[in-house]
């Protein structure tokens, strides 16, 4: 059955594969953004699509709409632009978070958030299980996101036991792919730029600290089973791969997928509360939704590539 369904931060990396794949099965979708991080560049493609309506406005401000369905992506999630105006990164998860699930209690939507493995900060468990609460620092100069999202899942959790609004709440780890910002200081983009651009790779610390990279299409998969499953189940979920790579086997990858690169590997300070470690404990989401990421590393690194090789 079609639905109405809106997608804040519709605009950005995320929300604009997201819209396309709901466009795909047939909904209407309504893409909020205020274009801070978003690109009309990403949804270019879907705007002579009858069922898409793109309405620039901030969800630190109430708005009133009639929807089925909320996907609350609004935020922005690389260091470089949450740390530029990190006041507005805090309003942007909260009164978010209000506002969005206010017009969900309102219209009886279910609601999506779209949290992050940064719940967890510099984790002291590792793989990080969704019953870790994590080992964050609420002070420095990443907590305006960590504890934003933090406080957003706080109130989605209120909000669902106060007033019985029907919530899910995914954590997604690190994902990569085309419509990534070029400039937004991600390890993924920053590295293939670099190397397109013949430049050395920066590389932070000793390059021994390790991530986990999900392919983007793996983590709509998961985003839109969890928003439709059916057995009361409302999270939290990792979304994210499991497969683990150091900062510097991701350079020398990068490299090797692009041929004739000239980059060598250059090494700077560690930026501050950066996690040493980053992977997802899935067995939640293998058991609940049947999800598991499906893309290697290579193979998406290949398509990402490909994507940046036509915009620089």
């Amino acid at each position: 059955m079609k639905k109405r369904i809106l997608v804040t931060g519709g605009a950005g990396f995320i929300g604009s594969h997201l819209c396309k794949r709901l466009l795909n099965e047939g909904n209407e979708v309504i893409c909020l953004d205020n274009f801070f991080t978003g690109s009309r560049q990403n949804i270019h493609d879907l705007l002579d699509n009858k069922d898409f309506e793109v309405i620039r406005h901030d969800v630190t401000i109430p708005i009133h709409l009639e929807v089925d369905q909320i996907y609350n992506l609004a935020c922005p999630a690389s260091p470089v632009h949450y740390q530029f105006d990190p006041v507005q990164t805090t309003k942007t998860s909260v009164l978010g978070a209000i506002n969005m699930l206010g017009l969900a209690k309102r219209t009886k939507a279910r609601i999506l958030q779209a949290s992050t493995s940064e719940v967890y900060g510099d984790p002291d468990v590792h793989p990080q299980p969704e019953s870790y609460w994590g080992k964050v620092n609420p002070i420095g100069i990443r907590s305006c996101y960590d504890e934003g999202k933090r406080c957003a899942e706080t109130l989605f959790f209120d909000y669902h036991r106060e007033h019985g609004v029907d919530i899910r709440v995914i954590r997604i780890f690190n994902t990569y792919g085309p419509n990534m910002n070029p400039n937004d200081g991600r390890v993924v983009s920053n590295f293939i730029v670099q190397a397109l651009k013949g430049e050395d790779i920066t590389i932070y610390g000793e390059g021994s600290q390790t991530r986990s990279f999900q392919y983007i299409d793996d983590l709509v998969e998961g985003m839109v089973r969890m928003m439709n499953n059916e057995t009361g189940f409302v999270g939290p979920v990792n979304i994210g791969n499991p497969d683990e790579f150091t900062i510097k086997e991701l350079a020398e990858k990068v490299i090797e997928a692009i041929p004739n690169s000239k980059s060598k590997l250059v090494y700077k300070d560690l930026p501050q509360d950066d996690p040493k470690q980053r992977k997802p404990e899935i067995s939640t989401a293998k058991e609940q939704l049947k999800w598991s990421p499906s893309i290697k590393l290579d193979a998406g690194l290949k398509d990402t590539i490909k994507y940046f090789s036509s915009i620089i």
